[in-house]
Formats: structure tokens, C-alpha cells, sequence
């Protein structure tokens, strides 16, 4: 009967359900269907046809017989032979059916209710583990309770170490990243109890050391055209001496990740670099290290980012011209895509400012740029990049400025430029990185708070006598009244308040300019200007909207020469402003683009030939080699040929030889000196001016 059951347990679903079909078909033939009684442990079928029974089969309640459990209280019986037991139990705790006719139904075997009701009695969680074999389910129930006795075990027998907070801190404070990230808050009071105790250990200075990364990667992030002039005193707050390493850092990694704010970043090293120069000059060792490392592995990328950096340094005047016509002879040496590619893009960001202070090389770069797209076998998308520069060299780099609106911040006497070249050797100083324990901390916190004095002044200024005792004299409490009437305290008591924002100044320039775009002509224009009541002080703001809104026009408009004219023979402290606004502009007429370059000529030439403005003006023009530019020279030229055109070459030559003038024109006309006698006649000859030079001419012949 076992051997038949088992038989059947080892066939496949279809054939035992064939055979269970053909076992209902011939109890069909031999007895009636109807509903047998049940025994224990028997199911029978109520229903001819197999698997449809017309009622529910019924089957009696069996109890199986006490199982013993899981655990043995006796010594020496192994778990192994306990669950032994516990299987071959479930196993073979069900009798064997006895009825004549097979189950419609036979369920799958699952682990074992009285399994699970042993290990619940004996307080043992026993895994489920679903599988047909009862052998391969007791070995995996086994080694699941093994693993769980083991790791229990060793839970008791190993406890956790206790662990120091104040130790942990340290050594995460030792790892390379800097440790766990600390809140602000969280930092400024531990660096307030180490103070507190030391501010000369070693966590002290590691904090302030976190606390001054942090505070240059913060200020450098968040940098723009907008905010620049508000981010230099908070950055000069830093001690940039200790922290110039994390700044140069902080400065490469911005500017590779956003190339389009180079022109802002540069702008910002050229004011720190006015007041601490080392650090210009590492950010440019770096910089160019890290163009050699590149070039040699041919790293495009990184190559681009630095050369627009060393461009915009070069724009700034932080780093002399040299290195740039260096870094395009070494690109352009041996052309190839990606070598050219870098050069165009390097001279786009520089062209200008070659061509304004090295024209003859910044000639050279192009001759060989010409060469290499006539010659070199480079793609077409190269040599389309090549021709495109040659036409933004045509168009005077409009789009390129040598230094863009805004960023101008520096004042020409107070830049340093540095001569390093790229064949110099260079020192990179990583160690200026990374946290290093200064024995002279506080002697060295102290310089630089000194420095600091010197470059931002002190904002909180002892008021003298103004937080006195109750036992101070009379003479003291006069002195505090002197020192707020100082202030600007009246004595009735009125407080007269100043605006340092510039924003009346500002607008003052937006009234201006929209009331000369709105007359519609130049005596209206004048007219309304003159309405304005410009306080005392402000006429020179008035004289620069004028020339600035000349110069921003297509093509010179005589509008705004009337309207100057006009100004000039009204009043003389309009006069006197307007010669005032022509030393400034002579004075930095370089930074200015052809177009507006020629209208600002040709409108102080309107204003000499119409003796508007006084002559003794072109005392500040200076004709010689040294200090004149190509810009200051093309200013002079379309000047005079204004006046010219005005006057009257015959005229004009007469008014140069007025003796009250003489003393004014003797810098435009030098005699002291044959070097320049020489370069101003032939400056005179070459733009059609030569009647002029004819006593320069004569003295030439007459000297020695």
C-alpha cells in the first residue's frame, strides 16, 4: 500500500489525472453516484466527474499524536537529531488513505504546522522555508540555526566598544576630505570653546583653517559682474596670506567649471593682486604648469580653460603680453586640429589687446595664422574657425573687449604686472593647500589684521569722549559736541544726511540722458539741461552724459558739438569742466573702441576750431614715441583733421604759431629733443598735416 502511494506521488500531473479519469468512468459503470461514508483520514468522491464534486468533500478532523519538542531537555541529543525528529514527526504523522478510489486533490507539501507548533512550545523561532524535499528542508533549517546560534553567541561573548566622541572627531578631522560635514553654527561654537582654552592648538587653527576654506570657496562661488565690488572687502576680511592657496585653488576650479565668468574672476585677482601681488603671481605659476601638464598629455579641455584664464590675466595686465605671444608661438608651431582650434579661441579672448600694445608681433600671430590656412592640411571646421577670426580682427574685436563693461576696476598706476614667461621655472606650492600647524599663529593673525587696516581702514573707529563717565569735565563734553557737529548734527538739532550709495548720481545720469533723447534739437536739449538745477560740483556729471551719448551714436552727430559749443559760451564753469573732461578722456582713450574713439574726437575738435573750449588744453597731449598709444594717436589725428575741416589748413597753421599758444604746443611740436621732433614730423606728414611741421623742419636743419 506505501509502495503504491508513493508510486503514485512520483507521477506527473497529467498522467495521474488520466488515471484518476479512468478509475471515476469504471466506478461510474459499477456503482451508483451517490455519497459514500467517510473514515479517519479518507476523501471520497461525491460526484462522477472528477475535479467537479456536486457537494464539498468532507473530511474528518485528524489529530496527530504528540510530538516531542525541538529542543531536548535530555543531555547528549544533538540538535541535528532533534530536528531529526521533528521532521520524520510531520512526515509520517498522517496515516495513509484507504479508500478504493484516489483524491481529487492532493495538497503540495509546506513546512510542517507541528513543526511549527514544537518551536513555538519549545520558544524557538524555526525559519519557513518552502520545499518539496523534506531532507533538503531539514539541512536548511539546520544551517539556518546554526548561523543564528553563532551570531547570537558572539553578540554575548564581543560586546560594542565604546567609542569617544572627542577622539572620533579627531581623527575624522585627520582624514584628507576634512571629516563629517559640520554645520556653521556648530563649528563657530566648537572654535569658541577651543578659544576659549587655546586659540594656539593645533584644533583651534585646524577649525579657523575649515572655517577660512569654507568661507573663500563660498565667496569665490557666488562672484558676478553685480556683486564684485561687495565680495573684495569680505574676501580682503580673509586671512588671504594664510588662505592664498585655497584661493588660487578656489579660483582655478570656478573658473574651469564655468568658463563664461573668466572675465570675472580675472577681474577680481586684479584687485588682490594690487594689494597682495603673491598671490597673482602663484595663481600665474600654477596656471602655467598646469598648460604645460596638459599640453603634454593633450588634454583639450583643460588646455582651453587655462588659456582663457592666462587671456583674461593678459587683458587685465596681471600677466605680461609675452606669455600670450608665447602660448601662440608654442599652439601654432606645429599646427594640428585641436592646437589651432585652442589658438583661435586664446586670440579671440587677447586679440585686442595685442593689437593695441603689440602691433607688429600681434601681426606676426596672424601672418602665420594665414600661412596655416593657405598650407596646413587642417579640417574644414578649423580653417572655418581660422576665417571667422580673421573677420572679427576686421570688425576691431567688437565682441571681444579687452576688458568688459563693469569689470574695469583697476586704476593704471596701481597695477602690477608680473613677467613670468613660459619657459621659466615655476613654483606650484601644493603644500599651501592643505592644513599645516603654524607655531607662530597668533603673531602671524596679527600682521595680517594690520594688513587688513591698511587695506579696508577700520570700521569701528574709537568716538573719542563720546562714551565718557559721569565724572567727565565740561571741557570734554564741548569736545563731544564739537565732534557731532563733525558728524553732521547741526546745533538746532537738524541732521544733515548724506548719500554714499551713488544713487542720486545715478538718477541724475538717467534724467540727463533721457532729456537729450527726447529734445529735438540741440537748444531744446540745452534748454532742459539747464532746468535741471544741477547742484555745484555736478557739472562735470552733465559734460560726461554728453560725450558719452556722442559716442555711443553710429556716426558723429554735430547735435551734441552745438550743444557743447553752447554749454561753453554760457558760463565758464562749463567751460572749465569740458577741459577738464578732455584730460580724462585723453588720459584713457585706449580704453575705448574705434567708433566711439572717433566720435569723441570729432567732438573736441568741434569744440577747439569754434573756440568753445580754450586751447591751453593741448598742453596734455604729449607727441612722442613714449607716451603715446595707437589709440591716443588716432584720437590726435581725427581731432585735428576735424579742425581742419572746420578751420581751414591755412587757418589752422597760423593759429599754431599765436605766440600766447607757444607754451602750450610745445609738447605737440617738441624742439628739445631731435628723437621727437623726427617722430612728430613724421606723424604730422603721414596724416596730411605736414604744412604744420615747418618750424620743427627748420630747427631740425639749424641744429647741431
Amino acid at each position: 500500500m506505501v509502495v503504491a502511494s508513493l508510486l503514485v506521488l512520483a507521477l506527473p500531473r497529467s498522467s495521474l489525472s488520466l488515471s484518476l479519469s479512468a478509475q471515476s468512468r469504471h466506478h461510474e459503470r459499477t456503482t451508483q453516484p451517490t455519497t459514500q461514508p467517510t473514515t479517519q483520514g479518507r476523501i471520497t468522491l461525491a460526484s462522477p466527474r472528477l475535479g467537479v464534486p456536486s457537494q464539498p468533500a468532507q473530511t474528518a478532523s485528524h489529530t496527530p499524536p504528540p510530538l516531542p519538542p525541538l529542543v531536548s531537555t535530555r543531555p547528549g541529543v544533538s540538535q541535528d537529531t532533534q530536528l531529526t525528529r521533528l521532521n520524520d514527526t510531520h512526515t509520517h504523522s498522517s496515516p495513509a488513505s484507504r479508500s478504493p478510489s484516489p483524491p481529487a486533490r492532493r495538497a503540495r507539501p509546506d513546512s510542517p504546522p507541528p513543526a511549527a507548533a514544537a518551536a513555538a512550545a519549545a520558544h524557538i523561532a524555526l525559519p519557513r522555508i518552502n520545499d518539496n524535499d523534506p531532507q533538503r528542508r531539514r539541512e536548511r533549517q539546520r544551517q539556518m540555526l546554526a548561523q543564528q546560534d553563532a551570531a547570537g553567541d558572539l553578540a554575548q561573548l564581543v560586546p560594542k566598544p565604546r567609542v569617544d566622541p572627542a577622539v572620533e572627531a579627531k581623527r575624522m578631522a585627520n582624514t584628507r576630505a576634512g571629516g563629517a560635514y559640520i554645520p556653521p553654527h556648530r563649528l563657530r561654537a566648537m572654535m569658541a570653546e577651543q578659544a576659549q582654552q587655546d586659540e594656539a592648538s593645533d584644533e583651534y587653527q585646524r577649525l579657523t583653517w575649515e572655517a577660512l576654506r569654507k568661507s573663500i570657496n563660498g565667496l569665490v562661488n557666488k562672484v558676478n559682474t553685480g556683486n564684485i565690488k561687495l565680495i573684495v572687502p569680505e574676501l580682503f576680511g580673509e586671512n588671504l596670506i594664510r588662505g592664498k592657496g585655497l584661493l588660487v585653488r578656489s579660483l582655478m576650479r570656478a573658473q574651469a567649471s564655468s568658463l563664461p565668468f573668466t572675465p570675472i574672476f580675472a577681474s577680481l585677482v586684479a584687485i588682490v593682486n594690487t594689494k597682495l601681488p603673491q598671490i597673482g603671481e602663484l595663481l600665474l605659476h600654477r596656471l602655467i604648469h598646469q598648460f604645460r601638464r596638459s599640453f603634454k598629455r593633450n588634454d583639450k579641455p583643460t588646455m582651453t580653460a587655462t588659456t582663457t584664464f592666462l587671456a583674461q590675466l593678459v587683458n587685465q595686465q596681471v600677466a605680461h603680453e609675452v606669455l600670450a605671444l608665447q602660448v601662440l608661438v608654442l599652439l601654432l608651431e606645429r599646427p594640428t586640429d585641436d592646437s589651432v582650434e585652442i589658438a583661435v579661441s586664446f586670440m579671440r579672448e587677447v586679440g585686442a589687446f595685442l593689437a593695441e600694445h603689440s602691433a607688429r608681433a600681434n601681426n606676426g600671430i596672424f601672418d602665420r595664422f594665414r600661412t596655416i590656412l593657405n598650407e596646413s592640411n587642417i579640417d574644414k571646421r578649423v580653417q572655418y574657425m581660422v576665417e571667422v577670426l580673421f573677420q572679427v580682427r576686421k570688425d576691431r574685436f567688437k565682441d571681444n573687449p579687452v576688458i568688459p563693461e563693469g569689470l574695469d576696476l583697476v586704476e593704471e598706476e596701481d597695477m602690477i604686472t608680473h613677467r613670468i614667461s613660459l619657459d621659466d621655472e615655476v613654483q606650484v606650492q601644493e603644500m599651501l593647500n592643505v592644513f599645516k600647524v603654524d607655531p607662530e599663529y597668533k603673531a602671524n593673525e596679527a600682521a595680517y589684521a594690520e594688513i587688513k587696516h591698511e587695506i579696508l581702514g577700520s570700521d569701528d573707529e574709537d568716538d573719542e569722549g563720546g562714551s565718557g563717565s559721569e565724572g567727565d569735565t565740561e571741557e570734554g563734553a564741548s569736545g563731544d559736541e564739537s565732534d557731532d557737529v563733525d558728524d553732521g548734527i547741526k546745533a538746532d538739532g537738524t541732521v544733515d544726511v548724506h548719500d554714499q550709495t551713488g544713487a542720486n548720481i545715478v538718477n541724475l545720469r538717467r534724467t540727463i540722458y533721457l532729456t537729450i533723447m527726447s529734445a529735438l534739437d540741440f537748444e531744446e536739449a540745452t534748454h532742459k539741461l539747464l532746468k535741471l538745477d544741477i547742484a555745484d560740483g555736478q557739472e562735470g556729471e552733465l559734460c560726461n552724459m554728453v560725450i558719452e551719448c556722442c559716442s555711443q551714436e553710429r556716426t558723429f552727430s554735430k547735435f551734441y558739438g552745438l550743444m557743447g559749443e553752447r554749454f561753453c559760451k554760457l558760463h565758464q564753469k562749463w567751460a572749465i569742466a569740458y577741459e577738464q573732461c578732455f584730460i580724462n578722456y585723453y588720459a584713457t582713450i585706449h580704453r575705448y573702441e574705434t567708433n566711439r574713439l572717433r566720435n569723441i574726437a570729432r567732438f573736441f575738435g568741434h569744440l577747439l576750431m569754434t573756440d568753445a573750449l580754450s586751447w591751453t588744453v593741448l598742453d596734455a597731449v604729449k607727441m612722442n614715441e613714449d607716451d603715446t598709444t595707437s589709440s591716443s594717436r588716432i584720437f590726435v589725428k581725427i581731432m585735428f583733421q576735424e579742425m581742419t575741416e572746420g578751420m581751414g589748413l591755412k587757418n589752422l597753421v597760423e593759429r599754431f604759431k599765436d605766440e600766447s599758444l607757444a607754451a602750450y604746443l610745445g609738447h605737440i611740436f617738441p624742439l628739445n629733443n631731435p628723437k621727437d621732433t623726427r617722430f612728430s614730423i613724421n606723424f604730422f606728414t603721414s596724416i596730411g598735416l605736414g604744412a604744420v611741421t615747418e618750424n620743427m623742419r627748420e630747427h631740425l636743419k639749424r641744429a647741431p
